[in-house]
């Protein structure tokens, strides 16, 4: 009886390293998974960081005395001129006012971790 239960006990031992080899690898690949992510995110912030002023200068463009006399031109047809047209500009405010409070939701949930 003492063999079988030493067989047993070595049989748990190895069950219970296989749990935790699986357990470690898992976190292994979050931890990837999250500094890729984060490196991507980085990168993603500090270019908007490098626009940010820029698009507060579009925006306030935007619907200004000077936007509305633009609009009037006569454009050479090769003209890029979206930003003339409402709902380019307009789409483009209500998507950073939206990415701003996804990010915002997203560091508050980070920082209540």
């Amino acid at each position: 009886m003492l063999q079988y239960e030493k067989m047993k006990s070595n049989r748990d031992e190895r069950t219970n390293i296989m749990d935790n080899l699986e357990r470690i690898n898992n976190m292994e690949s979050i931890l990837d998974e999250a500094g890729e992510a984060l490196r991507e995110l980085e990168a993603a912030l500090d270019r908007m960081e490098g626009v940010a002023d820029r698009m507060g200068e579009l925006f306030e463009y935007y619907g200004s005395a000077e936007w509305y006399e633009d609009r009037e031109l006569e454009l050479p047809p090769d003209t890029r001129a979206g930003v003339l047209s409402e709902d380019l500009v307009y789409d483009a405010i209500t998507d950073t006012r939206e990415a701003s409070f996804r990010m915002l939701e997203l560091a508050t949930d980070l920082l209540k971790k």
